[in-house]
């Protein structure tokens, strides 16, 4: 597929998807698109980094994203994550003001979100790979099948786990996955993305973060340290 390395904790959902003729013309485009020269975000090693750091069965939350960031530097195969050292896009700006809105938490200076993946948050883009700073360039070829077996992978276990879908792409992802339109299990929480451009019209006030933790603590199965 892309020479990366799929977890042990994801291969029995993935491996089926990966076999397929899409995956495997997916890794060749990609191929092909280095060889051609051009810059492919984030670098090979890292673009599994979310299934890596997330094994499927510590999975407590799952975070989408459409794709990742387009700038030098920026994305490390994390949703809305940065590299340390890296300055927060706007994105993750407002995530962390509705951060520090809802939990009080003061806005961190780092938009590395390792921590946050290490506790069970999968940080799942969409589409796993972008052209340096071509936004959305990777979209459509052959991402999506992975992805969405991911997310239905999850969807499909029976611990209560919470959907955060921010922007009608996030939303159109999980009608994709009828294990968890079916499930009564899990908490599906749904408003407006963080970006600039649509946060003020219900993402900030959403309060995502303590629904997630007040339903993982009645649920059984901890509340989740937001501090980044």
């Amino acid at each position: 597929m892309t020479a990366e390395t799929i977890p042990e904790s994801w291969r029995a959902a993935l491996d089926p998807v990966l076999a397929a003729p899409e995956a495997r013309k997916l890794g060749g485009w990609l191929t092909a698109q280095e060889a051609a020269g051009k810059t492919i975000y984030p670098p090979r090693g890292q673009r599994l980094a979310a299934l890596a750091l997330t094994p499927l069965d510590a999975v407590r939350c799952v975070i989408l994203g459409q794709d990742p960031y387009h700038g030098p530097g920026q994305a490390h195969g994390l949703a809305f994550s940065v590299q340390e050292g890296v300055r927060p896009p706007p994105s993750l700006v407002n995530i962390y003001k509705e951060l520090e809105s809802d939990l009080g938490l003061p806005r961190a200076a780092t938009g590395d979100l390792s921590r946050w993946a290490k506790q069970g948050v999968l940080l799942l883009n969409n589409t796993l790979t972008v052209e340096a700073g071509q936004a959305g360039s990777h979209a459509g070829r052959g991402w999506d099948a992975i992805t969405d077996a991911c997310v239905a992978a999850v969807a499909a276990r029976e611990e209560p786990t919470v959907f955060i879908l921010w922007g009608s792409h996030a939303k159109k992802k999980a009608s994709r996955i009828p294990a968890l339109g079916r499930s009564t299990s899990h908490l599906v929480l749904t408003s407006p993305h963080p970006s600039p451009l649509s946060a003020h019209s219900g993402f900030f006030g959403s309060r995502p973060f303590s629904q997630t933790n007040a339903f993982l603590e009645s649920q059984g199965r901890g509340a989740i340290d937001w501090r980044v």
